[in-house]
């Protein structure tokens, strides 16, 4: 009804305001309604994963002590805080802030799928103990806003980037309460200071699943994005003729026969470079596989503590017939836990020489604990949780120290500039 109908008379007109203003008021209050309804569904949400968690940590954590944490104390205090929580984004970063109170590598939420992905068309990396931006995505809003590889980044939405608190920050900003945008205060390399808003690329999607009805996320768009994951993380390798093996390994998830195969290619050459560069880590076994190819006995690789036994971590010689060249290993400091780890065994037997930048430090070993909330609409959500620490065979823990290489050899910006690797 248009505004002229209901002036056409004064009494019209107060009884049109008066009804309006009752239906407001029935409005604001059913979405009052619906608005503390929900808000009090994601407390209770909310409080059913904290127990859950804490349940996985009280018997799995490797530390029976839980680092001097007082367990239930810690825990209570989190959900009296959820119980206050005024939106499902609080309840979800009280979890993850509980979870990180443990301070170690390999312990923290799992948070439930977001329905949107952003790409943010630019990538920082530690270097030395800077930061700096490392890639810009062609076409996206960071290459129009100026921002360039080389380009030094001092703080990413008023924090002050480091060496210890990027993870937390990457954590935080891209899992666990994603940004469309971020504020980057970025220093130039002619020493000129910028304070950046750089715009993601957000995706809309689906990521709820409903037992009646099925998956509700696009197939074809899930396929066509584990594809690209695939290409992002497929290991290449060269070979120079009779002298030269290199093989980027971007982690370690090879199968057995996969192992044997590339090794066999590099046991015919003079020299080995093995780039892990990078390399998050992965499975243990792989670890100790692709080390078998490096002895002609069984090597102690360190011993795993767990909270009831000490167990020896042994890497089983694959045979008479190691590998005998030269060996080259590289790393910079994305290269985590298993990768860490492989560097530390070449340079304990002296089987070649580790070159790049000093590794990140995150070497615990942990095990995820999937769990799911709801009924015919369901919420997926996790934890990984700490069940061993590894000190390695010269009685030293990696974890938060990292492997310093025998060469330390970092990229300038100049060099990330010009797209150059040292």
């Amino acid at each position: 009804m248009s505004d002229s109908r209901l002036l056409q008379t004064s009494r019209r007109g107060a009884f049109g305001r008066a009804l309006a203003a009752c239906c407001a008021l029935l409005l604001f209050a059913s979405q009052a309604a619906v608005e503390a309804q929900t808000l009090s569904h994601d407390r209770e949400m909310g409080r059913t994963m904290l127990g859950v968690i804490k349940s996985d940590i009280k018997k799995n954590y490797y530390d029976p002590s839980f680092r001097g944490i007082d367990l239930d104390a810690h825990f209570k205090a989190a959900e009296g805080q959820i119980k206050q929580a005024a939106s499902v984004n609080e309840v979800l970063s009280i979890i993850a802030q509980t979870v990180m109170g443990f301070k170690d590598s390999h312990t923290y939420f799992l948070p439930p799928l977001r329905p949107t992905r952003v790409e943010h068309g630019w990538q920082i990396q530690m270097i030395g103990d800077t930061c700096y931006v490392v890639a810009v995505q062609p076409g996206s809003d960071a290459e129009a806003k100026g921002l360039k590889p080389g380009d030094r980044i001092i703080g990413v939405e008023g924090f002050k980037v480091s060496r210890a608190e990027l993870p937390k920050l990457q954590y935080v900003f891209h899992l666990l309460s994603p940004r469309t945008g971020m504020a980057l205060v970025v220093q130039k390399p002619d020493g000129k200071q910028q304070q950046i808003s750089v715009q993601g690329k957000v995706y809309e999607g689906k990521v709820l699943i409903d037992l009646q009805t099925g998956m509700a996320s696009e197939r074809s768009q899930l396929i066509r994005e584990s594809q690209t994951i695939a290409r992002l993380y497929r290991h290449r390798y060269y070979e120079i003729g009779d002298d030269v093996f290199i093989w980027k390994m971007p982690q370690f998830d090879l199968s057995e026969r996969q192992i044997d195969e590339l090794m066999s290619k590099a046991k015919k050459r003079k020299a080995m470079v093995l780039d892990l560069r990078g390399n998050g880590g992965g499975a243990e076994s792989v670890l100790l596989r692709l080390l078998g190819h490096f002895f002609d006995r069984n090597v102690k690789v360190g011993d795993l503590k767990r909270r009831s036994e000490t167990r020896p971590l042994v890497a089983k010689t694959r045979g008479a017939n190691p590998f005998a060249g030269k060996l080259f290993v590289l790393v910079d400091s994305d290269s985590a836990s298993a990768a860490e780890v492989f560097a530390r065994v070449v340079q304990n037997e002296k089987l070649g020489i580790v070159i790049g930048d000093r590794t990140a430090g995150l070497v615990m070993r942990g095990k995820s604990y999937d769990h799911q909330f709801g009924q015919n609409l369901l919420i997926y959500y996790g934890v990984v949780v700490t069940d061993a620490d590894l000190v390695t065979a010269d009685g030293k823990s990696l974890e938060r120290v990292g492997v310093v290489p025998d060469e330390l050899m970092l990229p300038g910006a100049d060099d990330l500039a010009a797209g150059r690797d040292p």
